[in-house]
C-alpha cells in the first residue's frame, strides 16, 4: 500500500536543483553546438535535451521503491557491470581510439558510467554488514588487512575501464571507493602505507600509460612543451575561460568556440563555453549550484537513519563532487586532462542517465527517513 509519508518528505529543493542545473546545462550545450548546427550540432543539443527528460523520468522511477532492495541486488549488479565491462573490451564500439562504448538493442551506452554507481552499491553493502562496534558504540577502525575484498572489488573494474582505455572513468571510480573508505575509517598507520604504496607505485604505473596520456601530463608540468599537439586543449580551454572576463562575451558570442578554436567543447570543455559567455558572474553561479547540491547530499547523507542509506548517500555525492574537482581543475589548467567530462553539464547520454539514477536514489533515501524515526 502506499505510504503517504512518502509525498509529504519529497525532496523538492533537490529537484530544483537539478532542474536548474539541467537548463543551464542545456542553454550552454545549444552555444556549444551552435557553430556546427548546419553540421549536426542541432541533433546534439536535442538528444541531450532528450536525455534530460529520459534522466527526470529515472529519476523519479528510483523513488518508487525501498532503496534497502539494492543491498540484495548489490552483488548481481556488480557483476552484470563487470560482464558488460568485459564486452567492451570485446565487442566494443571505438570512437577516437577508445573502445568504451557498448551497442545493445540499437542503445549505445557506457558501462563505465554504470560502473560508478553499482560499485557505490558494494561499497555500502559490504561496510554496512561488515563493520564492528568497539566498547564505546563506534565502529573499529579498519586494517588494510580487513579490505582485502573492497579493494579487489575497486582494482577489477577499474583495470577493464583503464584497458578501453579510460583512465579518466578509472580514476572517479578510486577517488569515490578513496572517499568511502575513510569515511567508514581506517588506521592512520594503514592510511599511511597504502599513501606511501601508491606513490613507490608511481614509476611503475607511468610505464602503463599510454604515449599520449603521458604528454598529456608532461605538457601540465610544461605547458610551453608542445602548444600546438598535447597542450592545445589546455591552451584554448584557458585562453577561453580568460577572455570571458568579469560578465562575459555574452551568450552566443564567444570567440572561441565560434571559431572553432576550442576542442571537446561540448563535451569535456563545455565549462570553458560557460566561462567565455557568462564570464567570472556565470561560471561562480553554475559552481554554487553545484556546491549546494554537494552540500544538499551531505546532509541526506547525515540524516539517513541506517549505515547502508548513509554510505550510499555519501558515495553519489563522491561522485558529483570529484568530477567536479576533476573537470573545473582540469579546463582552467591546474590539473592534467584526462578526458572527464562535468557530471549534468557535458554532452553524454550515459552521463545524464547514471548521475539522474543515482540523484533518485538519494532522493530515495532523503524520503523514507523517517521510516527509522
Amino acid at each position: 500500500m502506499f505510504d503517504r509519508r512518502l509525498i509529504q518528505n519529497f525532496d523538492w529543493i533537490l529537484l530544483l536543483l537539478l532542474i536548474i542545473i539541467g537548463i543551464v546545462s542545456i542553454v550552454n550545450l545549444y552555444s556549444a553546438t551552435y557553430p556546427i548546427r548546419d553540421a549536426g550540432g542541432s541533433q546534439i543539443f536535442i538528444k541531450q535535451a532528450y536525455w534530460f527528460l529520459i534522466g527526470f523520468a529515472v529519476l523519479l522511477m528510483m523513488t518508487t521503491f525501498d532503496y534497502h532492495v539494492l543491498e540484495r541486488l548489490a552483488y548481481p549488479a556488480y557483476f552484470l557491470t563487470l560482464i558488460l565491462l568485459i564486452l567492451v573490451l570485446a565487442i566494443g564500439k571505438i570512437y577516437s581510439g577508445s573502445q568504451r562504448w557498448l551497442s545493445l538493442g540499437g542503445i549505445t551506452f557506457q558501462p563505465s558510467e554504470m560502473a560508478k554507481i553499482a560499485l557505490v552499491i558494494m561499497l555500502a553493502k559490504y561496510f554496512n554488514e561488515h563493520g564492528e562496534y568497539n566498547e564505546h558504540g563506534e565502529y573499529n577502525e579498519y586494517r588494510l588487512r580487513d579490505l582485502w575484498w573492497p579493494f579487489l572489488l575497486i582494482i577489477l573494474p577499474c583495470l577493464l575501464i583503464i584497458k578501453e582505455p579510460d583512465l579518466g572513468s578509472a580514476l572517479i571510480l578510486m577517488f569515490v571507493s578513496f572517499s568511502i573508505i575513510l569515511f567508514v575509517k581506517i588506521r592512520w598507520r594503514s592510511l599511511l602505507i597504502l599513501i606511501m604504496t601508491s606513490l613507490l607505485s608511481a614509476p611503475f604505473i607511468w610505464f602503463t600509460l599510454k604515449e599520449y596520456q603521458q604528454k598529456r601530463i608532461l605538457t601540465f608540468i610544461r605547458p610551453d612543451m608542445d602548444p600546438l599537439g598535447a597542450g592545445y586543449h589546455i591552451n584554448q580551454s584557458k585562453i577561453a575561460i580568460g577572455s570571458g572576463l568579469f560578465w562575459g562575451k555574452g551568450f552566443l558570442k564567444g570567440t572561441q568556440t565560434r571559431l572553432h578554436f576550442l576542442p571537446e567543447q561540448h563535451t569535456d570543455f563545455a565549462f570553458s563555453v560557460l566561462a567565455e559567455e557568462w564570464g567570472f558572474v556565470g561560471s561562480i553561479f553554475l559552481l554554487m549550484l553545484y556546491i549546494f547540491l554537494i552540500l544538499w547530499g551531505l546532509n541526506i547523507a547525515k540524516n539517513s537513519k541506517d549505515k547502508f542509506g548513509t554510505i550510499l548517500a555519501l558515495g553519489i555525492v563522491a561522485i558529483v563532487f570529484w568530477q567536479l574537482v576533476i573537470n573545473v581543475g582540469m579546463v582552467i589548467g591546474l590539473l592534467p586532462v584526462v578526458g572527464i567530462p562535468l557530471v549534468m553539464f557535458s554532452y553524454g547520454g550515459s552521463s545524464v542517465i547514471t548521475t539522474m539514477s543515482g540523484m533518485g536514489l538519494l532522493m530515495n533515501i532523503s524520503m523514507r527517513r523517517f521510516m527509522f524515526q
